[in-house]
């Protein structure tokens, strides 16, 4: 529990019980105004939309985890994803919180932006370090030696005393962890005894839970206090100062608090509090807010784009991810010269793509328009249409493309999605699948290959009990979709052509669908019409010695019994000289 919580707990037992004094009342008020006057900082309530995911220490997702961003409160799913639109925020300020029994609380605070805001949270598992006792000094430590030492004495939530055994769970963050923007609650950003905004540079963070003999939560007990020791990063040693200030994160407001302080004990930070939730050893910043525009060279927005910076203070960088319209916010040291350096994707080696120095900064910045064009990256925009059983759109859906190690949620809206990103050209494979949200509805997992500048998805299906599918759309003619009467078949025979592949989608014999694609090959890859033919009552023929530009990348051609994936899109000239577009997948099991 929280200070604010706790005095709230103890003001009303009080005033039940035997009335409460004039000075506990007015430093309640006072919290409450200070509280207030710090929420000014926020700027204005506005409506945001949020797309996130939830995962363990592992990186694997967690689903059922409640979501609550203001008013607004989501589950996530199976793959812990969750979406929330039109969120009630500040213009400056929103706080992230996730809950789930077996873990503890997550949350993150953030500086929304006007188009859809990406959340990652890495929820910590609430496991037991150890069990103590009331009513006796214990000591608790882990590895590095970091611990806590108690006095014995705790109270339930209600500020009733505990007497019997205590579960002690405990987590150490330190700033070298590469996760920390993730497991750390909220952000760090900080409100100092006098009111002011800070940012904080950690020396480190300490979460601590305590739980009785059935499960409740636990507190220190109102008067008594805990010695909390924590480990010194050894690359902050040399610059770690003697004192700082200790700050709590009050997880109602979503903010770290200033409340003690803590002194440099030989390769450790030893203080005393009074209630546990995270505590962190920081020094502190004025603060100013960065914003930055991330594009491709077509000036196509980059998302999921990794920026780190690093100011002269730390060893350690403050990392900030683009969203779907390649904008990054947040608060920065104000008056410090950073090092701001962009990195490439994991799969690509993790390597910066830029490095470049920005600031001092001493008022809220928007940096120029930073374009990525390195060679070691390519850039593709991952488009296409996702529809409901019923072939209406998904109103409220996302895809999910899995690329190397990572997953990168893209809301739809409308049924449309477009997720610009940046890929290996040495490692262009990668996997996507719709869900619709509302009505827990998913496509099949798809395998695709990037192409650049567009890499085109076509129109997908969001039914479960699809196995396998045809569709594709001529100019601006309904979609034409095909979940009955396939076959795939590899060598096949096809007049003076021999095939590598043959998929036929007939639909119903009424429904005027039916389609043919015929390539001399089967080797995935990405190629021109001088492999592919396609035959069909609303195309017509494109053949291979058509006039067209029509593409096709071939993901993936699985044994039999195993999925054919397949896109294709350009244009062609029909037998009267018409010009026509076309775009189509094909997701089909192979027959033979």
């Amino acid at each position: 529990m929280k200070k604010l919580n706790l005095l709230f707990s103890t003001l009303l037992f009080c005033f039940i019980i035997a009335g409460c004094s004039d000075q506990d009342d007015s430093s309640n008020n006072q919290n409450q105004q200070n509280d207030v006057k710090f929420a000014e900082n926020f700027g204005a309530a506005v409506s945001r939309n949020f797309i996130g995911q939830i995962v363990d220490v592992n990186n694997s997702p967690i689903s059922n985890v409640t979501i609550a961003i203001g008013t607004s409160t989501v589950q996530t799913d199976s793959n812990g994803v969750f979406i929330i639109n039109d969120a009630s925020v500040r213009e400056k300020f929103a706080y992230i919180t996730a809950k789930k029994s077996g873990f503890i609380d997550g949350s993150r605070s953030l500086v929304p932006t006007s188009g859809t805001n990406h959340v990652k949270i890495m929820m910590l598992p609430q496991d037991t370090l150890q069990t103590i006792s009331s009513g006796t000094t214990s000591e608790v430590s882990i590895y590095s030696g970091t611990k806590v030492v108690f006095d014995g004495a705790f109270q339930d939530e209600n500020g009733v005393s505990y007497s019997g055994a205590v579960s002690v769970s405990m987590f150490h963050l330190t700033p070298s962890e590469p996760t920390i923007s993730e497991l750390m609650p909220g952000m760090l950003y900080a409100q100092d005894l006098s009111g002011q905004q800070k940012t904080l540079e950690t020396f480190g963070m300490m979460n601590v839970e305590l739980r009785g003999s059935n499960g409740q939560k636990l507190q220190i007990a109102s008067g008594h206090t805990a010695q909390i020791t924590i480990r010194i990063d050894d690359a902050q040693m040399a610059s770690a100062p003697s004192s700082m200030p200790l700050w709590h994160f009050d997880d109602s407001l979503g903010y770290w608090k200033e409340e003690g302080s803590v002194t440099k004990q030989g390769n450790y930070y030893v203080g005393t509090v009074s209630h546990f939730s995270w505590w962190n050893c920081d020094a502190p910043f004025p603060t100013v807010t960065l914003s930055m525009n991330i594009v491709n060279t077509t000036n196509q927005p980059l998302a999921n784009i990794r920026v780190e910076l690093v100011s002269s203070n730390s060893p350690y960088p403050r990392t900030g991810y683009s969203n779907a319209q390649g904008q990054v916010n947040g608060l920065i040291p104000a008056n410090q010269v950073l090092t701001m350096t962009i990195y490439s994707i994991d799969i690509c080696g993790d390597t910066p793509i830029s490095t470049s120095t920005i600031g001092p900064f001493s008022t809220d910045i928007t940096l120029p328009t930073i374009v990525i064009d390195n060679p070691q990256v390519a850039s593709t925009v991952v488009q296409g249409t996702l529809l409901k059983c019923d072939n209406s759109n998904v109103s409220n859906g996302y895809v999910l493309v899995h690329y190397g190690n990572q997953f990168y949620p893209s809301p739809v809206t409308n049924g449309a999605f477009s997720l610009a990103m940046i890929y290996c050209p040495s490692n262009s494979n990668f996997t996507l699948q719709g869900f619709n949200f509302n009505d827990l509805q998913t496509t099949s997992t798809i395998n695709y290959t990037f192409t650049s500048p567009i890499t085109n998805i076509g129109t997908l299906s969001t039914c479960n009990s699809i196995a396998e599918f045809i569709s594709y759309q001529v100019d601006s003619n309904p979609l034409n979709y095909i979940i009955t009467g396939i076959t795939a078949n590899a060598g096949q025979n096809q007049g003076t052509i021999t095939t590598g592949l043959t998929i036929y989608g007939y639909g119903t014999e009424t429904s005027g669908q039916g389609i043919y694609i015929l390539g001399n090959t089967n080797v995935p890859g990405l190629y021109t019409t001088a492999q592919f033919s396609i035959e069909g009552s609303q195309v017509g023929y494109i053949s291979i010695q058509s006039i067209n530009t029509v593409g096709f990348n071939l993901s993936q051609f699985g044994a039999v019994g195993e999925y054919i994936d397949l896109t294709f899109s350009g244009t062609y000239q029909d037998w009267v000289g018409a010009t026509h577009a076309i775009v189509g997948v094909a997701h089909v099991l192979r027959d033979n």
